[in-house]
């Protein structure tokens, strides 16, 4: 029996290895890395302009309310209830004060649910009833020219139809109304309305005073007509004007981001070489705050971007996800949009729509940033736009610069301590603890100088 083969021997090693080696060899290290930075497009693509005392005033022609707003409900499971004051976003509606009477007219709107492509009412049938759409989408069809259906828009949450009946003759519906999708409607009788309004005297007296009320004379845009002559000879009578301004103009004060950056004194003198931690430390916070920043440009209810869209700026896809269709409706409610704001998630699905119909939109350059584009136009991802639970999202539209009467960011350079433009870093001391803090800041706000600078297309499906 043969024994196995001893092993051979191993090499002797001739020079140092390298785990023994890096004992006395340095590290190549990175700054910090931070996963939550973005590109910030919105930041990059607004127009800043300074604002001293902390207040911007948007100073308009006087603009007279034409009562297009959207109603509001409450949902509990499957069932909706109108809010009642909400019901005076009815043009007949506007201004009526008697709670009593509006919760009575709520109580008697019935709810219906339609499946898509079913039709709500039918153009040429008496109306009898205000449809307020709950939830859903529903389309407007007309008669056209060729004696197909053409398309006249769409309703979606919060929309209303069939008001006008409230203060005048019934009449017939103009238009035949069909889901899109499927719908929750409210419907409020016209009897109904009656009886509340012989048991109320008040309501009666607001809704005939309503139907007698003439409206100012106005511009397509809903403000004050400036009087004009064009077109005659010889030496007629001149009609005199002036320019009314809105008495109450709004203001928008500069917000502010901020916190408390805390740094070790024993961290800052020991261990700032090669890096400097104090600063690092700062680099980060800063780029957080600029993340909040956009975030609030976007969704603050009080001047984010998606809370200030006027009513008459806000577009719904005819269907679900957003097509070439849906953006050419957004875009040509203005002149010149200089950009499109959309989720990541919101661009991918319009790019499979494109693929879908074999279009391809083009791409350019923006800031050196090869960026898809349509029309012309760059859509520029923005991951502050909200992505609801039902898998939906926002398109915005924004036409920029103070000089085109567009959407402007606003923040104040040159305040004590700047770090950056309306960015500050104020030193607040030293604990007994022996911990440094630095006060960080950042102020800014944004305008929509006028309605139509700022466009939504709403509820797209991702």
């Amino acid at each position: 029996m043969t024994s196995p083969p001893e092993p051979p021997e191993a090499p002797e090693q001739l020079a140092l290895g390298t785990t023994a080696a890096r004992k006395l060899a340095g590290t190549v290290k990175t700054p910090p890395q931070m996963q939550a930075i973005s590109s910030r497009w919105l930041l990059r693509s607004l127009p800043w302009v300074p604002v001293t005392a902390g207040t911007f005033r948007v100073n308009r022609r006087l603009t007279y309310t034409l009562g297009d707003g959207r109603v509001e409900f409450v949902a509990s499971g499957p069932n909706f209830r109108v809010i009642p004051a909400e019901l005076t976003e009815l043009p007949a509606l506007r201004g009526y004060a008697d709670e009593a009477a509006l919760a009575a007219l709520a109580d008697h709107c019935a709810q219906r649910e339609y499946q898509a492509g079913q039709p709500l009412v039918e153009a040429g049938t008496p109306v009898e009833e205000v449809l307020l759409i709950a939830h859903g989408k529903v389309e407007r069809l007309g008669p056209g020219r060729y004696d197909e259906e053409a398309r006249l828009g769409v309703l979606a949450d919060g929309d209303h139809a069939g008001d006008q009946a409230l203060t005048g003759p019934p009449g017939d519906w103009p238009y035949t109304l069909r889901a899109l999708t499927r719908c929750t409607v409210l419907a409020l009788p016209l009897r109904d309305v009656a009886a509340v309004a012989e048991r109320t005297p008040g309501l009666r007296a607001y809704l005939d005073e309503a139907a007698t009320r003439s409206s100012p004379p106005q511009n397509r845009r809903g403000e004050a007509e400036i009087v004009l002559a064009s077109g005659h000879q010889g030496e007629p009578v001149l009609p005199g004007t002036f320019v009314d301004y809105d008495p109450g103009p709004r203001e928008y004060e500069l917000s502010v981001a901020q916190t408390v950056l805390r740094v070790h004194t024993r961290i800052a003198d020991l261990y700032s070489q090669p890096m400097d931690q104090t600063a690092e430390q700062l680099r980060l916070t800063v780029e957080a705050l600029r993340e909040r920043q956009e975030d609030e440009l976007v969704n603050n209810p009080e001047f984010g971007l998606l809370h200030n869209v006027d009513p008459r700026q806000r577009v719904r896809s005819r269907g679900g996800p957003p097509t070439p269709d849906d953006l050419d409706a957004l875009i040509t409610r203005r002149r010149r949009t200089r950009v499109l704001l959309a989720h990541p998630r919101t661009i991918a699905a319009f790019g499979r729509e494109c693929s879908s119909r074999g279009v391809y939109p083009q791409e350019i350059e923006v800031d050196g940033t090869r960026t898809r584009a349509w029309r012309g136009i760059p859509l520029l991802p923005c991951d502050k736009i909200p992505v609801t639970s039902a898998h939906t999202s926002s398109i915005l539209a924004l036409r920029t610069g103070q000089e085109d009467q567009g959407v402007i960011g606003l923040h104040q350079p040159g305040i004590p301590d700047e770090h950056e433009p309306s960015l500050n870093v104020r030193f607040m001391g030293i604990s007994e603890q022996a911990v440094i803090s630095y006060l960080v800041s950042v102020y800014f706000s944004a305008a929509v100088l006028v309605p139509d600078a700022l466009g939504v297309l709403e509820d797209v499906e991702i």
